[in-house]
């Protein structure tokens, strides 16, 4: 007969004590510490990565857009004796003084250049006067002879050996150089510019401006520019955005019925663009739209047109170009939705009465609303960033917001607007995210 033994402990040994509450609560507490500074090393790369190349990058840009230095760097105490000044009289001799001293003590005439150049964007003929007031200077602030020193100078300055000419002297001297200095508008473009930051490059993005008082108003009706360029931005990406979603719905809806392997081998079609430069794919459109093009030949071939179309250098290339760029970002986003759609609803719809069209656009198509949502979105905000196909097949009306933001950048050198239309840029792009985060509370997707 076997005999079992029991493992459990005899009554009245002694147990090992259990583990104390707090001891427990401080080694799980050590563990979520070490999977989250573990989940945190792993990710951490990629948020650098990402702080260096998107977060600071638009910091920068947000930064320059508001930065005004030219007149701040080259004219400081001209701007410490202009800030209680009313900007509705003529400033006081201090003025005339500090700006005579602050040019004479720039050390470059690059710096007046660039100081020259931004008063001149103010106003017109600032320019001229500036430059040959910094070539003056140093006679301007030159002490004065000793007849004049005699008269004007205080005695211990001139016993010291230390006089220099007068504010007013210097404002005598300015004016006798240039009769332009005793218009208010040279100074007060001067105080207005005096601030390292200013709203100005913003308010001019949208066709705004501080008045010489620093009231905030409109521009004139010839000035206003940029109002018409960024709808004219608009509608260019409305219309491309459009007529992608025609197009890449029926072939979305094709590719979501048919068998999985032929729907892969179309799909590798579609994303063709996606492989192919986009400096190639313009010059082949304008290979195509050209007087003497493929397209043109064609159609008159078949007897459509009787003479070439214009499809060349104005709105009509630009569009095709972008839809045919963007084409890919509509249709994937909406072969994702369709393909989760159950056939069956349609069916249903059909078995129970209703018309096979009327059942595909009350069932069908409610469900895909996402997918359209997400291309939409998507072809949209990158259609008012494009640049190389309007500057290529466009012409001079079919320009978009950021051919200007290089025209700043690379011909007049003026990176605070183009800073400010590119923070344009950011900010519809936000927007129209939000917006439609907003009403389809999901997140975009490719698919």
């Amino acid at each position: 007969m076997t005999t079992v033994t029991s493992t459990m402990p005899a009554p009245g040994s002694a147990s090992p004590p259990p583990l104390p509450r707090s001891d427990l609560r401080a080694t799980l507490a050590r563990a979520e510490r070490r999977r989250k500074l573990v989940a945190v090393g792993l990710t951490l790369p990629l948020l650098v990565f990402l702080l260096l190349t998107l977060l600071v990058p638009i910091g920068a840009l947000l930064i320059r857009a508001v930065e005004n230095p030219e007149v701040a760097n080259a004219l400081p105490r001209t701007g410490s004796a202009l800030a209680a000044w009313d900007r509705k009289t003529e400033p006081p001799a201090a003025a005339f003084a500090a700006f005579a001293t602050d040019l004479n003590k720039l050390a470059e005439s690059a710096e007046a250049g660039a100081l020259a150049r931004r008063l001149n964007s103010e106003v017109a003929g600032a320019r001229s006067l500036v430059m040959g007031t910094f070539k003056a200077s140093t006679e301007l602030v030159a002490p004065p002879d000793a007849a004049t020193a005699d008269a004007t100078a205080p005695a211990s300055a001139a016993a010291k050996g230390t006089a220099t000419a007068t504010p007013e002297l210097i404002r005598e001297r300015m004016l006798a150089l240039d009769a332009r200095w005793s218009e208010l508008k040279y100074w007060q473009a001067i105080a207005k510019n005096a601030k390292r930051y200013t709203p100005d490059y913003l308010l001019a993005a949208v066709d705004l401006r501080r008045s010489a008082a620093g009231d905030v108003e409109r521009m004139p009706d010839d000035q206003r520019v940029f109002g018409r360029i960024l709808l004219r931005t608009f509608n260019i990406s409305g219309v491309v955005t459009l007529a992608c979603l025609l197009l890449a719905y029926p072939l979305a809806y094709w590719l979501s019925i048919l068998p999985a392997r032929k729907a892969n081998l179309l799909l590798i079609v579609v994303l063709v663009p996606f492989w192919t430069s986009i400096l190639v794919r313009v010059a082949a459109w304008i290979v195509l739209l050209q007087r003497e093009g493929l397209v043109n030949k064609a159609l008159m071939q078949i007897s459509v047109i009787q003479e070439p179309l214009a499809l060349l250098f104005n709105r009509t290339g630009v569009v095709i170009a972008m839809v045919h760029i963007l084409l890919p970002f509509m249709i994937l986003p909406l072969y994702s939705v369709m393909k989760a759609v159950p056939p069956t609803y349609v069916r249903a719809a059909v078995s129970l009465g209703s018309p096979p069209l009327a059942a595909f656009f009350r069932v069908y198509v409610p469900q895909t609303y996402a997918g359209v949502g997400a291309g939409a979105l998507l072809v949209f905000i990158l259609s008012i960033g494009y640049y190389v196909t309007p500057a290529l097949l466009g012409g001079a009306d079919d320009q978009m917001l950021s051919y200007y933001i290089a025209q700043y950048t690379n011909v007049e050198v003026n990176w605070g607007m183009a800073c400010a239309l590119g923070g344009v840029l950011l900010a519809a792009t936000l927007a129209l995210y939000g917006v439609y985060r907003r009403f389809s509370g999901a997140e975009l997707s490719l698919g």
